[in-house]
């Protein structure tokens, strides 16, 4: 028998009592304690985690069953994320442990285990300070493997994978970290390449290749046998993907010799009612969404994310800017950084630098002394050490746009250090020229100038540093600077300075959906200024990026209403409150500004059949349609013309009443396996089928089959109303639900009730 994997997500228990007092709770993974604990305002750092309680020490344990415990084999206990501060018994003998909670470690268990019962205990302390800047959460949070390997067996971290291409073959280069011989095997849907090498290094030559891009994500699988006196040892597969990319200077980026922009989002890893306890399916269902917009690319900020997350990226086409921690000797990395930053980073990249969906790797973000000799000298490190992981990508460092003169101010002791950055101090360079020559200093030792919030700077920034590209690893979403004023609040939607300069690849929104944490105040239990709330319901202005991403014929309506409530987004990253319904109980023909997003030649727009006339997107300067209505209840309707030929169409109608709940389908097949996610939304609509935007009942959700409701979400940040329950009122004339698969076949009958309206039924048949 060779390699056997087994995940350890069922079976757990915790507490936050001391272990001895036996008051242990069943729970799955991936769990996180935090998300539905209790609400504390007067806790240290509170904005920045949501509110929520996060301090304690946190027990799990499990009784891991060995049938046979085999000679010669090793027994590896892997962890692909603990938050954090873990410790790990077996059978009462410490095995090891990880500090940073981002980052996988693998302990040896071979000589605490026996066969039979075997006791794991787990303890997570999640009491240091500062903490993350972001909601961070707590626990068993990523998935748990049980190894059971031959003494002499590959190891995946030491594997390394290459290609290029030449013509219409690619060339596989594959290190595979033993002088042993190693048989492998390359294949898709249509071929099988196969090679063997006994030094370390084979090649294999894939004719006709498919190459990996975001618009074809042609996977490839890697099989490799390591073979022991005749008979396989061990067997690991993995999957690649054969891509060039070149970073040509003043001309862009270019994906297989295509040129591509980079249209992202940032995004963190909390998945709102479910806190960090998100399975991939939760996130598939986000980043189908992110595709869909037209987004190609993530920036996963800023932290080592979850192995499956870049598994997903891989399958849809998503490229990834990676980063292993946030900030070095402030913030909440400081607690590590002196001891841990070389082994963070190799584990980093040590796991994923197979992935094609990785396109660059960041070494931190927004550190508080950019450009300045101390700052510099850690770069340069950070760099060099990377270098020795991974020479294959580009390397950078994302700016924050604040410049400081060097002063005496001791980091280590600056508790909130992302005010310290974000204030204009005494210490604050105002001069553009200055700012450009920090940036200068940081681009020579970068291979990508990452610059957050500084589109105004570009054309300066170029001048000075005429040989590297920029991109925008953080941008608002609506509003941009200028050059003396960088929140100065112009409509020049930042993705225009991404089209107009060939030197600028692209621009990452912060960011494509809302987190928790980072909070601008309460009620506000987390980040609002994005262009997605929580419960994956899409807010006006990603229409506007969906016009200038995606190549599919679309046409959207919004108008103003700031009569809804104020979400507490921070005012820069904010946008005007624009939202998608016709439905003003309160006016009597107010004229009420709109906004239309098209990617389409001519646009006309007619309400209740009266059409009303504007100029064609082209003439718009962010090519976003602006004008005024009455407000008389009726219908309007917006249609999108490319050669004349109407292309789409959409309507926004007065709503009366809402009568009734439905889902977004009344029946579907799925393949849930135990543990197996998913959000479901439910909406009011009147009796003619008009979504009711505006209402916000209490709705109640119900579940019969071999599924259970686990968290209920409706995208308001601001609600107090708990995420444990099996009820929450609309926000938007909407509320999600998240159920949870127990892993046997049968019907699933999830049912939404509301007073005075019909109940919502949605037949879920799981295979």
């Amino acid at each position: 028998m060779c390699r056997v994997e087994t995940t350890i997500m069922t079976g757990w228990e915790f507490t936050l009592r001391e272990p001895e007092d036996h008051n242990f709770e069943p729970v799955n993974l991936p769990h996180d304690w935090v998300i539905n604990a209790p609400i504390n305002r007067k806790m240290k750092q509170a904005e920045a985690q949501g509110f929520r309680d996060r301090w304690g020490i946190g027990w799990y344990r499990n009784n891991l069953v060995i049938q046979e415990k085999k000679v010669g084999y090793v027994y590896q206990l892997q962890f692909d994320g603990v938050y954090e501060n873990s410790t790990v018994w077996i059978n009462g003998h410490e095995a090891g442990g990880q500090k940073y909670g981002y980052s996988r470690f693998t302990l040896d268990i071979t000589n605490y285990i026996h066969e039979g019962d075997n006791l794991i205990l787990v303890k997570v302390d999640n009491t240091a300070f500062p903490a993350d800047r972001w909601y961070s959460g707590a626990g068993i949070y990523r998935t748990v493997k049980l190894l059971e390997l031959r003494e002499n067996h590959l190891h995946p971290d030491n594997i390394v994978v290459k290609s290029t291409v030449s013509g219409d073959t690619g060339l596989v280069t594959i290190e595979t970290g033993t002088t042993s011989l190693v048989q492998a095997r390359v294949t898709n849907d249509r071929l099988t390449v196969s090679g063997e090498s006994d030094n370390g290094t084979l090649s294999l030559e894939i004719p006709q290749v498919k190459l990996w891009s975001p618009d074809q994500p042609n996977l490839y699988e890697v099989e490799l046998k390591l073979m022991e006196s005749g008979e396989v040892a061990d067997i690991y597969k993995l999957r690649i993907g054969v891509r060039t990319i070149d970073m040509v200077a003043g001309k862009g980026m270019f994906v297989n010799g295509q040129l591509i922009k980079i249209k992202g989002f940032c995004i963190h890893q909390d998945a709102g009612c479910v806190g960090i306890a998100a399975t991939p399916e939760i996130w598939k269902d986000r980043l189908m969404l992110f595709k869909s917009i037209g987004c190609n690319a993530v920036r996963i900020a800023h932290h080592i994310p979850a192995s499956e997350l870049l598994d997903l990226c891989d399958e849809l086409g998503l490229l990834v800017y990676e980063e292993p921690f946030d900030k070095w000797t402030g913030g909440a990395y400081r607690r590590y950084f002196e001891t841990e930053w070389k082994r963070d980073l190799a584990c980093m990249v040590r796991r994923d630098r197979n992935h094609p969906s990785i396109f660059i790797c960041g070494v931190g973000n927004e550190v508080e002394n950019q450009g300045q000799a101390s700052m510099l000298e850690i770069l340069r490190m950070l760099k060099d050490h990377l270098l020795t992981l991974d020479d294959t990508r580009p390397i950078t460092y994302a700016m924050n746009p604040h410049f400081k003169y060097e002063d005496n101010v001791d980091l280590a002791k600056v508790e909130d250090i992302q005010q310290f950055v974000d204030t204009v101090s005494d210490t604050e360079i105002y001069d553009q020229d200055e700012r450009v020559e920090r940036i200068r200093r940081i681009g020579e030792i970068v291979d990508v100038i990452s610059c957050n919030y500084q589109e105004q700077w570009y054309p300066a920034i170029h001048k000075a540093i005429p040989d590297k590209l920029i991109l925008g690893t953080e941008t608002y979403q609506f509003f941009r600077g200028a050059p003396d004023q960088m929140q100065n609040f112009s409509d020049d939607v930042p993705w225009i300075d991404v089209e107009k300069h060939d030197y600028v690849i692209g621009g990452m929104l912060w960011t494509g959906i809302d987190y928790l944490g980072e909070s601008m105040g309460y009620p506000a239990k987390g980040w609002a200024g994005s262009l997605i709330y929580t419960n994956n319901e899409r807010k006006p202005l990603s229409y506007l990026y969906e016009s200038y991403w995606s190549d599919k014929p679309m046409v959207y309506l919004a108008v103003m209403d700031y009569s809804l409530q104020d979400e507490g987004v921070k005012e820069h990253w904010d946008a005007p409150r624009y939202a998608s319904h016709w439905s003003f109980p309160q006016f009597n023909k107010t004229v009420i500004p709109y906004m239309i997003a098209t990617n389409c030649e001519e646009v006309t727009l007619e309400l209740n059949g009266k059409r009303f006339f504007f100029k064609q997107p082209s003439e718009y300067p962010n090519r976003m349609i602006t004008g005024y209505l009455p407000y008389l209840r009726g219908t309007i309707t917006v249609r999108g013309f490319i050669d004349k030929q109407e292309v789409c169409q959409y309507t926004l109608r007065t709503a009366e009443a809402a009568t009734r709940l439905r889902f977004d389908a009344e029946s579907l097949r799925l393949q849930a396996a135990e543990g197996y996610q998913k959000l479901f939304t439910v909406r009011a609509f009147d009796k003619e089928g008009t979504a009711a935007f505006r209402e916000s009942a209490k709705v109640t959700f119900q579940v019969t089959g071999p599924a259970e409701v686990i968290a209920v979400d409706n995208g308001d940040l601001c609600s107090s109303e708990p995420y444990d329950q099996h009820w929450m009122h609309m926000y938007h004339g909407c509320v999600s639900t998240v159920l949870r698969f127990k892993g046997d076949p049968g019907r699933v009958v999830l049912s939404a009730y509301a007073e005075g309206m019909h109940a919502g039924e949605l037949v879920i048949v799981v295979a």
